[in-house]
């Protein structure tokens, strides 16, 4: 029987303290190659809409499956989440599909999980203050996801209106119990900033190197694709550049590509993956003054791993509820 999980159990059973464990194990496997996947494949759809297939296997005797998502921008102003899809999964031992997940709720939730994963890691240990750059469910997953690592005191919200962050900002101080505020500019929302999450879906740089004070980790998350970056070239080459998985970030990261197209800098400015310093073989922060940046295009061993940790869930109830 194939078990379809939807978006209200995901965000039952998928807590971020849990996502985050999940993840991590799966991006220390990734980063020990024991994992198997493709570059994501995406077609472009008109209006902006993207169709991305994501297939990989968590390893030997590991379930193997993939994402199918499309990407709809407008969704927002329906109330719908961007990102729509599914997560099918397959028995290992039998190649049977078992599961389909919702991955616009997966996404969310691990998608800011990973970001923590990097902010735990690469953040300085006394950073309490968030710069959000953006306002859609990435926005208010990943200060979600910032919070269970840090002890945030402060957050700072930007998006191109005002009023969606002035919403959102609500909304956190509510949740999370903290000061959250929404400014106007770019520059004054990030000015103090000891991590700043750009989750903003623009196609051109709105932060900028001059903007960003020395000791400042940044989660790099809007661009999922070769083309759109968020953040200008100086800034990238200013940071100690961390990928969720290099080969992705050397084929796929808009930020990245761009600054090597421009020649300031080379394969080696990406110094390896968030695995690696989780697992210790790689350094993560290595002084208080340094900008380091975490590029996430989202990674499907991410969702593999959460979507089985869910279908055990199920299972273990259908079998013994």
């Amino acid at each position: 029987m194939i078990r379809l999980i939807d978006g209200a159990e995901v965000a039952r059973r998928l807590t971020m303290n849990r996502a985050i464990g999940i993840v991590r194990d799966a991006m220390i496997a990734l980063s020990n190659g024991e994992t198997r996947q493709t570059l994501r494949s995406i077609i472009d759809m008109e209006g902006g809409r993207m169709f991305g297939i994501m297939p990989g296997t968590l390893g030997p005797g590991r379930t193997f499956g993939a994402k199918l998502l499309g990407i709809f921008p407008e969704n927002a102003d329906r109330g719908l989440q961007s990102h729509q899809g599914l997560i099918i999964l397959f028995d290992p031992d039998t190649g049977v599909p078992v599961a389909g997940i919702d991955a616009a709720e997966v996404t969310a939730i691990r998608t800011a999980a990973a970001s923590a994963l990097a902010t735990d890691v690469l953040a300085r240990p006394d950073a309490t203050r968030l710069a959000i750059i953006g306002t859609g469910e990435q926005a208010h997953t990943h200060a979600r996801g910032m919070a269970a690592v840090r002890p945030i005191a402060d957050i700072r919200i930007w998006g191109r209106n005002l009023a969606k962050a002035e919403a959102l900002a609500t909304t956190l101080a509510a949740e999370l119990g903290v000061p959250a505020t929404a400014h106007a500019g770019v520059a004054d929302t990030v000015a103090g900033a000891d991590i700043i999450c750009t989750v903003s879906g623009t196609h051109d740089p709105v932060l900028f190197s001059a903007m960003v004070a020395d000791g400042t980790h940044i989660n790099l998350v809007g661009s999922s694709r070769a083309g759109p970056r968020e953040i200008d070239d100086a800034l990238v080459r200013r940071c100690r550049f961390v990928a969720d998985y290099r080969a992705g970030v050397l084929a796929q990261g808009g930020e990245f590509l761009h600054a090597r197209d421009a020649g300031l800098v080379d394969d080696s400015h990406v110094v390896g993956e968030i695995g690696d310093v989780l697992a210790g073989r790689l350094p993560g922060r290595e002084h208080a003054g340094q900008v380091t940046a975490y590029k996430s295009l989202g990674h499907v061993v991410q969702d593999l791993a959460c979507g089985w940790a869910l279908y055990r869930d199920a299972w273990s109830g259908l079998q013994f509820r």
